[in-house]
């Protein structure tokens, strides 16, 4: 190897290595918050449950802080789905291609989608905003709407930069990653008329 290709190499691997640390600390951030949400919905939905059969008496704003978590769940799980490439997707055309052809489209869609995920982000914000200026709260706890709804502007955030983390992983690497860390199964993509695909081996990971 020469030493033009050993230091494109090693420039790559260090690039990839400062990426995949902010896709694990963004990948720790989600599942906090979406596990967390999870469970202090559970055990405040079964204590309100608990106390209206023994005491007749449920714990007050369990219902709205339940909404309020729903939000946050839904919001900071696109990012989430983002990064695991669990998201829902359209891919009648994508499916058949194979090759380059397969790695370009996955990047357009990527870079539509996370200039989508921006948009709403940009938008979201200002309704949080609104919000704030408003004083909005909610009914029974008081708890203003703009603390609430600021999960979504973060979500968007998160998900916008996961496609672009996933639109930087094609670019640099040989194979197709239909997010930054998962990479196509050979199963998944088209053989072409010799009956091969275009990928090459590459390790997971880093």
């Amino acid at each position: 190897m020469s030493e033009d290709n050993a230091g494109q190499a090693g420039n790559r691997n260090i690039l990839l290595s400062a990426l995949n640390a902010i896709d694990q600390a963004f990948g720790w951030l989600e599942r906090v918050v979406v596990a967390g949400s999870v469970l202090i919905m559970a055990g405040l939905m079964s204590a309100h449950v608990v106390g209206n059969l023994l005491f007749d008496r449920g714990i007050p704003g369990t219902y709205e802080v339940t909404e309020m978590l729903i939000v946050v769940m839904t919001f900071v799980g696109v990012g989430y789905a983002a990064r695991c490439a669990r998201h829902i997707s359209m891919s009648a055309i994508y499916d058949q291609l194979s090759g380059w052809a397969r790695k370009a489209m996955l990047i357009v869609i990527c870079l539509g989608t996370g200039a989508l995920m921006f948009y709403f982000a940009y938008k979201s914000a200002q309704y949080d905003i609104t919000l704030y200026e408003r004083g909005r709260a909610s009914s029974s706890l008081g708890v203003p709407l703009w603390m609430v709804n600021l999960a979504l502007p973060i979500g968007f955030t998160l998900a916008g930069v996961q496609y672009l983390l996933t639109i930087v992983r094609n670019l640099i690497s040989d194979d197709i990653y239909r997010s930054f860390n998962e990479k196509e199964e050979y199963s998944d993509i088209p053989l072409d008329d010799s009956g091969q695909t275009h990928t090459s081996q590459e390790p997971h990971g880093v």
